[in-house]
């Protein structure tokens, strides 16, 4: 059975960074698209980041362009999220997900499109 694993949560000032992680173990995640999602109190869970298989290819959600890199590591297996220049905005339960039929990254950014996710870590931006 395919699991993820968040980690690289925490508390952060705004205009700090943070580098979260997610994890895979039962699967190769370097085959599969991953994305990572956020969900703030009382919102909708939103897509932020995902990224293709190879690592070449990425989208974003438009408040975090030039701010958040997705990124891999296929021999760690795990697929990164830098998150820099963070506001009190950003402040949020981030989720990755992935999916093996997913290969078009227009519809990267949307939950229905992906099968497995992790269980969450918990982004606090906050003077």
């Amino acid at each position: 059975q395919p699991h993820l694993v968040e980690s690289g949560g925490g508390l952060v000032q705004p205009g700090g960074s943070l580098r979260l992680s997610c994890t895979a173990s039962g699967f190769g995640l370097g085959y599969w698209v991953v994305g990572w999602f956020r969900q703030a109190p009382g919102q909708e869970r939103e897509g932020v980041a995902c990224i293709g298989v190879g690592g070449t290819s990425t989208n974003y959600e438009d408040s975090v362009k030039g701010r958040f890199t997705i990124s891999r590591d296929a021999a760690k297996n795990t697929i990164y999220l830098q998150m820099n220049d963070l506001k009190p905005e950003d402040t949020a339960v981030y989720y990755c997900a992935a999916d093996p039929f997913l290969n078009n990254l227009v519809y990267g950014l949307s939950q229905a499109e992906y099968k497995y996710w992790g269980q969450g870590a918990q982004v606090t931006v906050s003077a």
